[in-house]
């Protein structure tokens, strides 16, 4: 068993039997307090009196990394819900409200305050709160979101509670304090088990990682401007113009675009193939590409090094990761895009000026996955997408259901029937099955590869 001290001013290591535990400073019960509190009777109720708290005093106790693990991405799905709905629904609503319980008692965390036997839900709403307080509090684009979403969780619990448990729960907390957690980040740097994890975190993308597809192949590559206007997100559309106008990318635009395309179903032979008949209409000539850039594609699809099946990016990593620079057209095009070139983009691909603006709102609030979904609602004329938007991958096999008639359009029915909705009867042998595993390992492993393939 490994310790490790994560907040306060010192880290604490020791080998013990049994396996892998983490302990935070601040929160440990030393042996004698656990053994004297199961003597009174197990008085664990007596750590949680209320469901709801303002979160005053770090947890006390050891826990696994894989339960450490568990009860942050838990956290990180609720709070990515709370995101979500805050934009889709009038916070506060009756929808809002019904929602937003659902998804927390869908992932176990109280929703109601009146529950005598929550003990695990609560003591999960503590200890989640602090480690994803750790893995945010490193940027202050990273703070700002956190603590928008952790307002309207605790308004949202806030505002369910009576009059009795509101005054109950006032005289509970103490509203004098602190936020202290960024000066815990030095003891955590030095645990090189813990930063990795809260530094995933950060940017975690918790659904499936389009690496393996069964439709491998049933893209044809003359097909793949038209699929770039009708299902590609706003990044890869990007990229696959700047592609056919300048016949290069850039090291960060060839990762980027080449794992996406391996995820929407070509072969390793029409990658070679894409990649090499577009580069030799520019300045690389065949056998250079043969020599250089045929390799790092060989690479992606885990046929050379490693041999490692490489994932595409989610949003999360386009996001926070490897932002472009001048002459790059990778990234997210609602994150590192200049608001007026943003602007001018949607103009050209038709879109109502009342809808930019709701895009470019939507920007201005950091909200720039809830833009894309925006941008998905746009361009195939539908309401509700029916789907939290996380993945450019998702985008697509989303798009593809939609257009094939593999999912029904949500439209408001005294509306006349639109050209998108044409689209949906017809059929496309381009279907999706997703499957689930986790891309821990293989970003790891992806950005060794960056660090080799960086050259343009």
């Amino acid at each position: 068993m490994c310790r490790a001290g994560a907040a306060g001013g010192r880290g604490e290591r020791q080998s013990r039997a049994g396996g892998s535990e983490f302990r935070l400073k601040k929160m440990e019960f030393s042996r004698e307090k656990r053994l004297k509190g199961r003597l009174a009777g197990d008085r664990r109720g007596d750590l949680y009196p209320h469901s709801l708290q303002f979160y005053l005093q770090p947890p006390t106790e050891n826990i696994s990394l894989a339960e450490f693990e568990n009860l942050a991405i838990d956290r990180l799905k609720l709070l990515k819900g709370v995101e979500n709905l805050g934009v889709s629904y009038v916070k506060g609503s009756d929808e809002y409200k019904t929602r937003l319980e659902r998804e927390i008692r869908k992932l176990k965390f109280p929703y109601k305050a009146l529950v005598e036997d929550d003990y695990d839900a609560r003591r999960k709403d503590h200890i989640s709160h602090f480690i994803l307080r750790l893995a945010y509090c490193q940027s202050e684009d990273l703070r700002r979101w956190f603590i928008q979403q952790e307002m309207d969780l605790f308004r949202y619990r806030f505002n369910a509670l009576t009059g009795d448990l509101v005054e109950k729960f006032l005289k509970y907390v103490n509203l004098s304090y602190g936020a202290l957690t960024a000066r815990s980040l030095p003891a955590v740097q030095a645990d090189e088990r813990l930063q990795p994890l809260l530094n995933h975190l950060s940017h975690s993308y918790v659904g499936p990682d389009y690496s393996n597809q069964k439709n491998n192949g049933k893209i044809s590559l003359e097909h793949i401007d038209a699929l770039s206007v009708k299902s590609f997100p706003l990044c890869m559309r990007q990229l696959n113009k700047a592609l056919r106008d300048n016949h290069h990318l850039r090291h960060g635009g060839r990762m980027q675009y080449g794992l996406f395309l391996k995820g929407i179903g070509l072969t390793l032979e029409q990658a070679l193939q894409f990649w090499k008949s577009e580069f030799i209409k520019g300045k690389v000539d065949a056998d250079k590409f043969d020599k250089g850039y045929a390799y790092s594609i060989r690479h992606n699809y885990g046929k050379e090094g490693k041999r490692t099946d490489y994932t595409p990016f989610s949003c999360m990593k386009i996001i926070l990761s490897n932002p472009p620079s001048q002459g790059d057209y990778h990234g997210c095009p609602f994150r590192h895009s200049d608001p007026e070139l943003l602007k001018q983009k949607l103009q050209s691909y038709k879109i109502p000026p009342t809808e930019i603006t709701q895009v470019l709102e939507l920007v201005k609030g950091m909200h720039y996955q809830l833009a894309c979904q925006k941008y998905f609602q746009l361009t195939h004329d539908v309401d509700d997408i029916g789907f939290s938007l996380n993945h450019p991958n998702q985008y697509f096999a989303e798009s593809q259901k939609l257009l094939s008639g593999g999912r029904e359009v949500k439209k408001e029915p005294s509306e006349p029937e639109s050209s998108q909705q044409k689209l949906s009867s017809q059929k496309s042998t381009n279907s999706c099955s997703i499957p689930t595993s986790s891309n821990t390992e293989a970003d790891t492993e992806l950005e060794e590869l960056d660090a080799y393939f960086a050259e343009d």
